[in-house]
Order: structure tokens, then sequence, then C-alpha cells
């Protein structure tokens, strides 16, 4: 019985990977016959009956295995209370002024509600001997996670309980985002949950393919081709993101989720504009780590003022971080990881384009791509990285003013507020940032219009009747934009839509690379071959087709060029790209193995001699002529002792 002892055992060690070809295998190497269970006095054809007995048990074994895996990954249900800020109607005081920094006590984060400038707490800013503190608590987890048995189980179960918590309490993530973000409901549910699902599960489909060791094609000589080379995906160790504040869920959670699948422990150094929200969003997948028997210290929140954040970039601790905000911020982050040699992936600003060429707004009339137009500027105030910032028609005028005609519209019908308790029906929520922001929105319209653009909504600060501390900037349509003004050139990160005509394609895509940004785009075309075109010809990371920002969706390779950063997340890249990447060869059988030739081992006796045989070493691996190779091959023959 002990080679079906020894079957049992190889199908326990493949349980998790359910790989039919390998279990087949392990049934075929099995010494059934040998076996009593299998053997009798009387029996005829035992190599048969073993074979049937395989056969028979193999679609059995792979439903139990299947079923078997299902159960050990199903999630964990948890539960974890909403704060009293962010439930329905919650009344609290409003903060006079409404600002993170107070005066008063510079050692505090104040946190409020943009939206409503509601007092929702206050935190220290992390010293410097906090943050290693968590870096070393994140380290010592990340070593036992890596290296736990039950590793790739764990990190399977871990997402899959964040994925059921996450449809089973979207109210509450929503509200909690909203209450420090000002956005509305629905743009939170479509900007940071909707994304982290799909991010979610796009990893628990692909991530185990994505981080397998890679076959390479190898040495292009025969000479080596006995190798075998592989790149292996490893762990870094404590990988660090830094994250800006539009998205307080979203960029909490992705970042996490991925780092925990690729192996990685995680310190999430978040902005001090929301560090409430990312208090409880922190603490709800270190509940989900727990409920899953995994250390909760492999996840750190720390936070610090903008002045101290050389406590986080130029930390030794880490093994790689990932930034996403501004360039000038940027700068400061990859001058302190340089000293440290800290690799970084730089996500910045945009400038995106939208390109609509005159043959879809023919074909396909002005109404729906004007809709898509509106969410991808409007969406949470303009505040997205891959929002609309830039909208150029090119072709004939009339379809250009008939685009404009229902820009205006619909613009024209937005209702700004706080939709947090949903009390009031509200299309677009607060900005994150007031004051100084405003200052130079207000300014950047005033110099565009004095360039000849037409202001047809907005432009300026509004005061909400209901909530006048609040953050809120009128939606704004400025169209026939000059494409040198500061409208056109900078990053707005704001509700203004910014329309351009264009004679023809080239001139639209000269203005689309016009600026430093190249993160997204998108081209409109009814003939495919011409959007191609116009894709191939834009300066930028990311080009949706026919559509708005859904190569995010799509789980592809994320990041710009130019002004806008370097480096890719998402995707089997960004999976990557927190993994050491092995280059690792070995020989593809015992049989033949690299030696040292007597001529080239040291100490070498003959130097002519050995200079005869590495240069024709040389031929008989890479001359294109084969007749030079075969009088290399004798030539070897001839010197090799």
């Amino acid at each position: 019985m002990s080679n079906f002892t020894d079957f049992v055992s190889q199908v326990n060690q493949s349980i998790h990977s359910v790989n039919v070809t390998e279990l087949t295998r392990a049934l075929l190497a099995t010494n059934f016959t040998n076996s009593k269970l299998f053997t009798t006095s009387d029996s005829i054809f035992p190599v048969q009956i073993s074979l049937s007995v395989i056969l028979g048990l193999i679609p059995i074994i792979v439903f139990l295995l299947r079923r078997s895996k299902k159960n050990i990954e199903k999630p964990t249900k948890f539960e974890f209370p909403a704060p009293e800020e962010a439930k329905p109607n919650w009344k609290g005081r409003r903060l006079v002024p409404a600002d993170i920094y107070q005066e008063n006590d510079p050692d505090n984060i104040y946190c409020y509600c943009p939206a409503t400038a509601q007092y929702l707490g206050k935190f220290k800013s992390n010293t410097k001997e906090e943050v290693d503190v968590a870096i070393a608590h994140c380290r010592k987890a990340q070593q036992n996670f890596y290296r736990d048995p039950e590793f790739s189980l764990k990190r399977r179960k871990v997402l899959r309980t964040l994925n059921e918590f996450i449809i089973r309490n979207q109210e509450t993530i929503a509200r909690v985002a909203c209450r420090d973000s000002g956005k509305t409901m629905v743009d939170a549910s479509m900007g940071e949950i909707m994304v982290t699902l799909e991010k979610i599960n796009w990893i628990l489909n692909n991530g185990e393919a994505a981080l397998k060791p890679s076959r390479r094609p190898g040495p292009s000589s025969m000479l080596m081709k006995y190798k075998t080379a592989e790149v292996w995906y490893e762990p870094r160790g404590v990988v660090g993101a830094l994250v800006s504040w539009n998205y307080p869920f979203h960029n909490m959670l992705n970042p996490v989720v991925a780092a925990i699948f690729s192996g990685n422990g995680i310190v999430v150094k978040c902005s001090e504009r929301v560090r409430w929200s990312s208090e409880y969003f922190v603490n709800l997948v270190k509940t989900a780590l727990r409920v899953c028997d995994i250390d909760d210290d492999l996840v750190q929140l720390i936070c610090c003022w903008g002045k101290d954040g050389d406590l986080v970039s130029g930390n030794p601790g880490f093994d790689h971080l990932t930034f996403i905000g501004s360039i000038p911020v940027a700068k400061h982050v990859l001058r302190a990881a340089s000293e440290v040699v800290t690799p970084v992936v730089v996500e910045l600003g945009g400038k995106d384009a939208v390109l609509i060429c005159e043959d879809y707004l023919k074909k396909k009339g002005v109404n729906g791509i004007a809709s898509v137009v509106m969410r991808g500027t409007f969406q949470s105030a303009g505040q997205n990285c891959i929002g609309i910032e830039r909208v150029i028609v090119s072709g004939d005028s009339d379809n250009y003013e008939r685009f404009v005609q229902e820009l205006a519209k619909k613009v024209a019908t937005l209702r700004v507020g706080s939709a947090i308790d949903q009390n009031e029906e509200i299309d677009m929520g607060a900005m994150i940032m007031g004051g100084a922001k405003f200052d130079e929105l207000e300014s950047w319209v005033e110099e565009a219009v004095k360039h000849g653009a037409r202001l047809l909504h907005g432009g300026k600060r509004y005061t909400h009747p209901n909530y006048p501390q609040g953050h809120y900037f009128e939606p704004t349509l400025l169209v026939d934009v000059d494409p040198t003004c500061k409208l056109a050139t900078n990053e707005v990160f704001g509700p203004v839509l910014c329309v351009i005509h264009a004679k023809d394609d080239d001139e639209a895509l000269n203005l689309a690379n016009s600026t430093i940004f190249g993160l997204g785009g998108s081209v409109f075309s009814t003939n495919f071959a011409r959007a191609k075109r116009l894709t191939a010809g834009m300066r930028a990371g990311n080009v949706a087709i026919n559509d708005f920002a859904t190569f995010y969706v799509c789980q592809l390779p994320f990041g710009g060029v130019g002004g806008s950063g370097y480096g890719k997340f998402g995707g089997e890249e960004g999976l990557r790209g927190l993994c050491l990447e092995k280059s690792v060869c070995y020989d593809k059988t015992s049989l033949i193995s690299t030696s040292i030739p007597n001529v080239i081992d040291y100490p070498i006796s003959n130097g002519k001699k050995a200079w005869k045989f590495v240069s024709a070493l040389c031929k008989a691996g890479y001359d294109y002529s084969a007749w030079q190779r075969v009088k290399a091959v004798v030539t070897l023959a001839k010197n090799a002792n």
C-alpha cells in the first residue's frame, strides 16, 4: 500500500492548484500493479485493470479537489461597524476655519467633511520613530506570511473575504469616503467601490498566472541550448504606497490587495486630507487579515505633514515605493529615495485629452458623447487623475457648435451640494481643497476669457446656502480655449470643462500632445483605422478608443510619460513590479552540464591555443555561414585539450 499512500500524498500537495495534467502524471507514476490493493493470485491483466481504475479516478478526484478548494477559500464573513460620523443624518459641529492645519494646534491633523465643514476628528502626525516601528512590524509579519505553508491559500482567502465585506457594506464604505472627500454617493460607488472589486477579482482570477515563473527562450546559440531560462517573481519585502486624497478607499485598498497577493507587507502613507477615512479603511483590512489567521501587522498606516515626507520616502526600510501626487512633491520624494536607492513608481498629474472626430458626431450624434464627456469631467468634482481635462473636436464648425450647445445645456442642469445623506438630489459634490485652489482656478478662467475663450457656465467658487463653509466650485464650461493659456496647459483637477476646435486630425494630435503631461486620453471615431492612427500618435500611457478611461477597469498596466511620471501599477506588470525579478537558469537534463575545457582551465598553459579555441567557439555559435560553423567545430575539437 505504500505506493498508494505516496499517491495520496501527491494529491494533497496539489490540492490548491487542481492541475489535471500533474494529477494524471501522479496517477500514472504510481505503481498500482505492485500494490496488494490491485493484485490477486488469479489476476490475468493487472496493468489493464490498474489503468482502468486510474482513468476512472481522475474525474472523481478532480471534482473533489475543486470542491475542497472552493470550501477552503470560502470568504470568512466578519462585521466591522461604521463610524458614528458616517451614519445617515449625523450632526457634527462645523470646523472654523475649515482647514486641516490649525495654528493653535500645529501638531495635529484636523479632519473635516469638505462638503459641510463638519469636524471628524484629529490625529497626530507620525514621528520618525513611529514610522520605523511600523516598517519593522510590517517586515516581521511579511516574512512569516510568505513563509507560511498556506501562503497561497491565505492570500486568496483574505481577498475573497474583503470582496464579500465590500459588496455587503457598499453604503457604509461610500459614506465614509464621502464624509472625508465631499463626493457624492454615486461617485463613490463608481470611482471607489466598483474599481476596487474589479481589481480584487482580476487578481483572484489572474494573479497566480502572472506571478508564476516565466519561461524564456534562453540562449540563441546551440552551444547553450541545454539550459532552461526562467524568471521567478518573489516578494520585495516591505513596500510603501504614498497615495493621494481624491479616492481614499480606492487609493488605500488597491495597493494593499496587490501587495498582499504578491507576498509583500505594505505601509500606506495616506494624505493628511483623508486621514479620518483612511483609519477606518486600514482597520477594515486589518480585521479581514485577522479573521483569515494572518498577522494584521502586514498592513500599516502612517500619516505626516508634507514637510516631514522624507520620513517615508527617505527611509531605508522600504524595498519599493509607489507615489501618487504632483510633480513638485514627486521631486522631493525622488530626491529622498535616491539617497537610500529605493526604486519608485511615480504616477503624477495629467492633462488628458479627448479627441472627437467629426465622423463620430455625424453618425452617432452629440447626446451620447456629451454624456460621456460630462461623466469624465465632473465626476468627483473633476478631481480625477485620468479625468477629462480637454475636449478637442476636429472637423467642420457646424458639428462643433452642435456639440458645444449640447454640453452647455447639460452643464447648466448640474446641481451642486452634499449628497452624503441623500436628502436632496445632487449631481456634483464638493472639492477637497478650497481657498488657494479656488483662487488659482478663478485666475485661470479669467486668463482664458481674456484670450478669447467663451465662458458658457460657471467659472467661480460657489457659496452653498446650506453649507456656506463647504468647498464648492461651480461646474464650468469654456469653449474656444486658447491652447497656450494656463487652463489648457496645466492640470486643473477641478470641475472645469475645456473645449477646443481643431481643423483636422493633425492639428488635433498636435494640441493633444502640446503639454508636458502624458497620462491618458480617448479617441472617438467611427473609422477604426482612423481611431488607431490617432491613438498611435497620442503621447500618453493609456488610451481608450470610443470610450473613456476603461483601460483602468480592464486592469492594464497604468502609468504615464513625461510630466505624468514613469513606471506602472495595475495588471500583470503592476503585480510583477512589486516583486524581485530573479533570473534563474538550470540544465534541462542531468546528462549535459557546463564544464571548463582543459585549454582554458586555469592556469592556462598555452595562450595562443586558448585564443584559437575561444575565437572558434564564437564562430561555431554565431557565424551566419554554415560552412564557417562546421570549420569552427573542427578547430574546437583540435584545440580542446
